[in-house]
C-alpha cells in the first residue's frame, strides 16, 4: 500500500498506524472512522452486531437478546475486530467499535465519540426509523445492558474513557471536521 507511511497535511502518518475510534450508538463511530480511514488510506474495520445479525440470518433485536444469555455473540464481534486490526501488521487500521479504545491495546491513538442523549436519538431515528418513544426506550435499554455485559465480560465501565487520548462531542462539528482533529492529533503525536 505505502512504503513510507502516507502524508497527511503538514505530517506523515506511518503506514502501520492504527486508530481505535469508540462510543455509543448515534455518536457518528461508522461515519467517523470510514472518514477517517479514507482520508488516511487505511484500511476500515466495524464488524458490528449488525453484521453478524445478517450472517446468521437473525434480527439484530434477536442478538441483542441472545447476547444477554450467550456470550458467544460479543465476542464473537470482539474477536473478529480485533484479529482483522491485527491481520496484516504492515498495513495500518481505524477500528470503530464500541469498545476498540479497550480490546486494541497497541492502538496509536485512542479516540472516545460521545454525543448529548437527544443527539443520538435524532441520528438513530433517522438511520433505523420507527418512533421517537420507541427508540428512545431501545436506545436507553441497550445502554444499560451493554454497560453491564462489558463489565461482566471483560471488566469494562464503558462510561468511564477519560483514558482516551481524544474525546469529541460530535455534536459540535460535522464529521469532516472530527476526521481534522483526528489526523491533528495523529500529527503532533
Amino acid at each position: 500500500m505505502f512504503d513510507e507511511g502516507v502524508v497527511c497535511g503538514a505530517c506523515r502518518v506511518k503506514k502501520n498506524i492504527k486508530i481505535a475510534i469508540s462510543g455509543k450508538s448515534g455518536c457518528g463511530n461508522t461515519t467517523v472512522t470510514s472518514l477517517t480511514a479514507q482520508r488516511l488510506g487505511l484500511r476500515f474495520i466495524n464488524f458490528t452486531f449488525r453484521n453478524l445479525s445478517v450472517e446468521n440470518g437473525v434480527s439484530l433485536e434477536d442478538v441483542l437478546r441472545l447476547a444477554e444469555i450467550d456470550d458467544y455473540w460479543d465476542k464473537a464481534v470482539d474477536r473478529r475486530q480485533i484479529e482483522t486490526a491485527l491481520s496484516d501488521e504492515e498495513r495500518g487500521c481505524v477500528l470503530g467499535s464500541r469498545l476498540a479504545i479497550w480490546l486494541l491495546k497497541d492502538a496509536d491513538l485512542k479516540v472516545y465519540l460521545r454525543a448529548g442523549t437527544e443527539l443520538r436519538l435524532q441520528r438513530l431515528l433517522q438511520r433505523d426509523g420507527g418512533s421517537f418513544e420507541e427508540i428512545a426506550a431501545f436506545t436507553k435499554e441497550r445502554d444499560a445492558r451493554d454497560h453491564a455485559r462489558y463489565l461482566r465480560l471483560y471488566n469494562i465501565d464503558n462510561d468511564d474513557y477519560g483514558f482516551a487520548d481524544l474525546v469529541i462531542d460530535t455534536g459540535l462539528y460535522a464529521p469532516n471536521e472530527i476526521v481534522d482533529q483526528i489526523v491533528e492529533k495523529i500529527c503532533s503525536k
